[in-house]
């Protein structure tokens, strides 16, 4: 009944992942486009690329470019190296008129990126082709955060429990209980597994959760994102047949196993330390340490405060089910102050981690209050300093009242501190001579049963405080980072003007690039007939003015380069509302004037 009140109160935590969810943000931005974003082109081109933030992969068959009659014209097969997607086309059958480029990736930290963009070759249509719905399904975008909770709350029934079976736990104390709990910690770890595997093909293609086919299923597990969690289950694998040993030493009946730890001890040790950093690696290795600027620095702080966290919190889990509820008062004597060292050095790693990662992952101030993932933060930090409380709490009730006994028999020359595993159990008559062996427990003395009873509920405050900073977690690594804020907000405001004017005569169609203060800002210019076809000029004129400042119009000198095409360098000395003024010469007797304002900013 425990071990099921405690997965119980760790599923509990789900109810904030299940709650309101923003749609799936993708954490690579999109840096740069070829042709770019609404741009109008005088050619038809043979390839379009988009680079982004962070290495991508391809989702197959996902990346396409639809002429203006909605028809495909990808040639060859598209492919991505290192940030940048190419994607090579024909010549459209009939090329004047907009296209539409649509892709999907994955981003180096396992997230999808989907986005679509436009642009014209000759003339934009009255209709451009329609994008595909590239967003994540609902039951999708529930399941991954899920999967990611069971994953952690696995971590903190394997890693806390068996720490404490393997170095705190009172000879004479039932280990049955916590031993369940570190196998359905095992477990856990493993389901959240296999459960990632099979989300992540529909995170990646944008189906639904049980819309999953072979071969994608076979593509995830080809993937960076597969092969890390194909090692996590071959670590779990093998720290179900290394750790009985560990956890059963000390049980009536198995002292095989007894001597065998501290024969072998140090060496089965230390490949169970060794396998359990390589496991918590393969977290930050699938998440956002892998696309991080500094991966090594976001590796080793995500390794650390999962360890942290997994102490921590497990530790806590194990104190809340079993020891505070079933163990002795002068055990929990020994093993009470031992367990407050561990979870300060705890803690104290815990908190330089997170530091360590919210640097890097956030990439400064304005981002910690301006960006969906440093509110998240904020809020984790919140739920932290609500938990440290509680624990400061708790840790006052291990001093030394006169009216408790716990704190005095810390100071007993009876109690061994250093070692509780190996240290003789007292006796029940040692405890309370009244007490017979059946009654031995937490409560043979009058004044242990509210200090313990005290104690078990501020610690199971604790944990519950920190399922929930285990929800913000989940919910944080489908986030995408602050770092990426200001990539995305800079793709998002195009730096480039591009209009089509129509007058009687042509249709005439301009980008500037870029549109800032200065002399550098390059105007192409491009002239067809009413009907598409490119138009031959004779003489091209362009000025500029600020009519609203008293700016006069000025001449810029534009070079023809082609028959229909000419390039010219504007400069806006001063931010404001620009009229720009084309007037184009067909022939001897034909010319038409056609005007627009650019907005520049300062």
């Amino acid at each position: 009944m425990v071990l099921l009140a405690t997965l119980a109160v760790l599923l509990g935590g789900l109810a904030v992942v299940l709650g309101p969810t923003p749609p799936a943000a993708a954490h690579a931005a999109v840096v740069s486009t070829v042709p770019q974003q609404k741009s109008v082109l005088g050619f038809s081109p043979t390839e379009v690329t988009v680079t982004f933030s962070e290495p991508v992969s391809l989702v197959p068959g996902r990346a396409q470019v639809l002429a203006p009659d909605g028809k495909r014209i990808n040639t060859g097969t598209a492919s991505v190296r290192d940030t940048t997607l190419r994607i090579p086309i024909r010549v459209a059958d009939r090329p004047l008129g907009s296209y539409l480029v649509s892709y999907r990736v994955i981003s180096a930290d396992s997230h999808p990126v989907a986005g679509s963009f436009t642009f014209a070759v000759g003339a934009e249509s009255a209709t451009a082709p329609e994008p595909a719905d590239e967003t994540v399904r609902a039951d999708v975008r529930i399941a991954v955060p899920v999967t990611r909770y069971l994953g952690y709350a696995g971590l903190v029934l394997l890693i806390g429990p068996s720490l404490f079976l393997a170095l705190l736990w009172p000879r004479r104390l039932s280990r049955r209980n916590p031993i369940r709990l570190v196998r359905a910690g095992l477990g856990l770890v493993a389901a959240s597994t296999l459960a990632g595997l099979w989300v992540q093909a529909p995170y990646a293609s944008g189906a639904g959760l049980l819309d999953v086919s072979a071969a994608e299923l076979w593509q995830v597990l080809g993937s960076d994102f597969g092969l890390t969690l194909a090692a996590r289950l071959g670590i779990l694998l093998l720290l179900a047949v290394m750790l009985p040993p560990i956890l059963q030493a000390g049980v009536q009946g198995r002292a095989p196993s007894y001597r065998f730890l501290y024969r072998k001890g140090p060496l089965l040790t230390t490949l169970l330390t060794l396998l359990g950093i390589a496991g918590l690696a393969t977290w930050p290795m699938s998440g956002h340490a892998a696309a991080s600027p500094t991966p090594m620095a976001s590796g080793i702080a995500g390794v650390v405060h999962l360890a942290a966290m997994s102490v921590w919190l497990g530790g806590l889990v194990t104190l809340f089910s079993f020891l505070l509820r079933a163990g002795h008062p002068r055990a929990l004597a020994v093993v009470l102050p031992v367990w407050s060292r561990w979870a300060t050095t705890a803690v104290l790693w815990l908190v330089a981690a997170g530091v360590v990662q919210a640097v890097i992952e956030i990439g400064g101030l304005v981002a910690l209050v301006g960006t969906g993932y440093g509110r998240l933060v904020l809020a984790k930090v919140a739920l932290l300093a609500v938990l440290l409380g509680a624990a400061a709490q708790a840790r006052r009730l291990l001093r030394r009242p006169p009216s408790a006994p716990i704190p005095s028999a810390v100071s007993a020359p009876a109690a061994d501190p250093v070692d509780p595993v190996t240290a003789p159990a007292p006796s029940p008559a040692a405890a309370d001579p009244t007490a017979t062996p059946a009654a031995a427990g937490p409560t043979t003395d009058p004044a242990a049963g509210p200090t313990t009873a005290r104690l078990r509920r501020m610690v199971g405050l604790e944990v519950a405080i920190g399922l929930l900073v285990l929800a913000t977690s989940a919910v944080l690594v489908q986030t995408t980072p602050g770092r990426n804020a200001g990539i995305e907000a800079s793709a998002a405001a195009s730096d480039t003007f591009a209009q089509t004017l129509n007058s009687p005569l042509y249709t005439l169609q301009f980008d500037i690039y870029p549109v800032q203060l200065g002399e550098n800002n390059t105007v192409h210019a491009y002239v067809y007939t009413l009907d598409g076809k490119p138009l031959p000029v004779v003489e091209w004129s362009l000025t500029t003015a600020l009519p609203g400042q008293g700016v006069e119009p000025t001449t810029v000198p534009m070079l023809g380069i082609e028959p229909h095409h000419a390039v010219g360098a504007v400069n806006f000395p001063i931010p404001g509302d620009w009229e720009l003024k084309f007037t184009v010469r067909t022939s001897d007797i034909d010319q038409a004037t056609v005007r627009t304002v650019v907005r520049v900013r300062g």
